[in-house]
This record gives structure tokens, C-alpha cells and sequence, in this order.
């Protein structure tokens, strides 16, 4: 999973108190990664920089100008700097609903609208608000995010979270994380990070075919093959807890159902994954106890994909093409906007 960290000085000057803590620990956290920053050409010509980490980072340069080459990607500084924040995150996202709703709990902020989480630099801050969300009765889930983007108003760098990830698994994040700094629709997570993985997908698809190996080649598509089953999967039984939760039974019933219906989802993807050659990406999902909140990510990524896909595709994979009219769908009413996507 990836996010778009919410985070601007500004911002502290026009909230509450309440909020003046969340700002500043977020001022703090992109303050340590431009501290931490140091352009990757000098990075690779130094010959003091670690030989593995020199080559990850060339190749984050070679992914950062085909980005902007072939995908009509923003071509600016962003993923031309290297940080070290020598922790295994860059931010950890705080996801929430009701105990009987699939919807997801939003916070609103300046410029950004409302989105369907709440983010953080340190573990320790996200654990203490998830906390405080159990407490109220909320279904919470806690997710390390290893990229993020500050939309265009900051130059981001490539990071030490996902630089030593496989080669295509690098050009999916920096392509993801840039195409936000193309379309943002305010207020509207879902059509934010679906458009991100539809660029994302298409990126690393056309990345592959010209520079990837057969067997790099192979092992994205099964990986995306492996993903398709599990979203399906999750987004099945998540339509079945919506049911559940909009039916007129007593709160003491829904709960029993909920609990069973989670219990067949985890059983469920132990028989999905017996075909899966040894493949067990998503077993963390599915380690600790399900509840609402962990669906929230699942479908905030992946559910206007296919839409965006077609999209793409009825603009002839041309990029330019496609952003313009994703723009112009952006634009909608968010409710004429989903019912356009979702016609396709």
C-alpha cells in the first residue's frame, strides 16, 4: 500500500488546537526527510556510498526518467534525492469505521479535503490514536506505508523504505506516487488511489517490456495475478458485511455474523492460496484479527481501477490523453463522478 500524506505548515495556523499536535508532529516528519535528503547523482559518483545501495539508486534515476519520458509524469525534482530515515516506514496510516460500517472513519484537512485515514511519522503516534479509536469502539487498522506524496508542494525524495525493493516494485511506487502530483481530487480518496495504481500498472507494464527480464517479467505478472484474486476476495466478503450491516438484525446478531463471516474470509484465502506456488504476500493481512477498518484500504485502492484502466485504454494508452480526462471527470460531483467510472 501507498498514501498521500497530509502535511503543511499552514495548515497549523488555521485548526483548532486540537489538531496542533497532529501538525506538528507532521512539520516534524517531512522537516527529518529534506534533512535527511541528499541529491542521488552525488550519491552514485561517490565512491564512499555502499556498491548495492549505488546501484538502486541508479536504477531509481533511470525509473525517474522513463517516468516523465514515457508516462507524461511530472518532470521535476521530486525522486531525484535519496533519504535514509533509517526506519522500516515512512509514515503509518491510522484506518477506522463504525463497528457495524464498511465506510471508512474520514478526517478533513486545509487543501487536501477528507480522506479515509490519518497519518503519521512515528509508530508509536499512530498506536496511541488507533488506541484512543478502540476505545471509542471503532474497528482499527494500522498499516507501515513505505511511500508517500506531498502532492507537488514539495520535492520528495526516494527512500530507504523501498529502495532495496525488486526492480519493478520500484518504478510502481515512484510512478504511483507521482501520478498524485498529476490529478488530486480533493475529498475523494478512492478516485485519488485508483488512478495511482492504474498508472502505476499501465507504467510498470510498458517499464518491463522494455527493460525487464523474461523472469522479472514473470514474476510481476503472477504477483498481479495473486493480487487480482485476493481484492476480489476481499472485496466479496466485504459486500457480504455491508449486507450484513444494513440488514435489520439485533447489534448481538450482527456481531455473531461478523465474526463468522470474517472467520470464512481467513479460511477462504487459505484454500485461495494453495494455487498460489509458494505465495504468501498477503499472509500479515490475514496474521492478526480482521475487522472493518483492515477492508478500508483494500477497496480505496483498487475499486475505480478498472475503470481508469478502460479509460486509459479508450485514449489509446496515450497519457497525456488520459490525464486530461480524468481531469475533466474530477471535476464532477463526486456522486456523478463515481456513477461515470463506475458505468465503465
Amino acid at each position: 500500500m501507498r498514501s498521500v500524506f497530509l502535511m503543511t505548515m499552514v495548515a497549523v495556523s488555521l485548526c483548532g488546537c486540537a489538531n496542533i499536535g497532529y501538525y506538528f508532529q507532521a512539520v516534524g516528519g517531512q522537516m527529518e526527510i529534506w534533512n535527511r535528503s541528499r541529491p542521488i547523482e552525488k550519491l552514485v559518483s561517490d565512491e564512499r556510498t555502499d556498491a548495492r545501495l549505488r546501484e538502486r539508486l541508479s536504477l531509481a534515476l533511470k525509473v525517474r526518467e522513463f517516468a516523465s519520458r514515457e508516462l507524461a509524469l511530472p518532470d521535476n525534482q521530486s525522486y531525484r534525492k535519496y533519504a535514509d530515515l533509517q526506519r522500516p516506514f515512512a509514515v503509518w496510516n491510522v484506518f477506522a469505521t463504525t463497528e457495524f460500517s464498511i465506510a471508512p472513519v474520514e478526517w478533513c484537512f486545509p487543501f487536501t479535503g477528507c480522506v479515509a485515514y490519518r497519518g503519521y511519522f512515528g509508530e508509536q503516534d499512530a498506536g496511541k490514536f488507533a488506541t484512543g479509536l478502540r476505545s471509542q469502539g471503532h474497528d482499527v487498522f494500522v498499516a507501515g506505508i513505505p511511500a508517500y506524496s506531498t502532492l507537488g508542494w514539495f520535492d520528495d525524495p526516494v527512500l530507504n523504505t523501498f529502495i532495496f525493493y525488486p526492480d519493478a516494485e520500484i518504478a510502481r511506487l515512484t510512478f504511483h506516487e507521482l501520478a498524485h502530483q498529476v490529478v488530486y481530487v480533493s475529498g475523494d480518496t478512492v478516485f485519488n488511489e485508483s488512478f495511482a495504481t492504474a498508472v502505476e500498472l499501465e507504467g510498470v507494464n510498458r517499464w518491463l517490456s522494455g527493460a525487464g527480464t523474461p523472469k522479472e517479467r514473470a514474476a510481476f505478472d503472477a504477483i498481479q495475478e495473486y493480487k487480482r484474486g485476493f481484492v476480489e476476495l476481499v472485496m466479496k466478503f466485504r459486500g457480504r458485511l455491508g449486507e450484513l450491516y444494513a440488514s435489520p438484525l439485533a447489534e448481538e446478531e450482527k456481531r455473531r455474523k461478523k465474526a463468522e463471516t470474517f472467520a470464512e474470509l481467513k479460511a477462504a484465502y487459505l484454500q485461495l492460496k494453495q494455487n498460489w506456488n509458494g505465495f504468501a504476500g498477503f499472509d500479515r493481512f490475514f496474521a492478526g484479527e480482521l475487522n472493518n477498518a483492515n477492508l478500508v484500504p483494500v477497496a480505496t485502492y483498487s475499486e475505480l481501477v478498472p475503470a481508469f484502466r478502460r479509460l486509459l485504454a479508450e485514449n489509446g494508452g496515450d497519457f497525456k490523453r488520459f490525464y486530461v480526462q480524468v481531469k475533466e471527470v474530477g471535476k464532477l460531483p463526486i456522486d456523478r463522478r463515481h456513477a461515470r467510472l463506475a458505468g465503465m
